[in-house]
């Protein structure tokens, strides 16, 4: 596994929903941590459709429909739709 630098900002994740069954166990109010070198237990199909959101999102940046330090993210498997919450905080990871 690649060894995180811990630059950017702190990201923690929450698991916000879960419709249908998430075959990778993932689970609401699940909480971890995650940034672009460490993807934190997120299964690997929900971590590589939000990378990009998350690189952005961990380096200070917006997107316009972001409002502050909190992003909701979902699932590319619409079927067994899993929400993930994601916030930052000021200081470095």
């Amino acid at each position: 596994m690649a060894k995180d630098p811990g630059i950017g900002k702190k990201v923690v994740a929450t698991i916000t929903g879960v419709r249908g069954h998430c075959d990778a166990g993932h689970q609401v109010g699940e909480t971890f941590e995650i940034s672009c070198h460490n993807p934190g237990g997120l299964c690997g199909f929900f971590y590589h459709d939000i990378f990009p959101s998350l690189s952005t999102f961990q380096f200070g940046g917006n997107m316009p429909w972001w409002e502050g330090d909190t992003i909701e993210l979902q699932c590319p498997d619409s079927h067994n739709l899993v929400s993930v919450k994601l916030e930052r905080s000021g200081r470095n990871a």
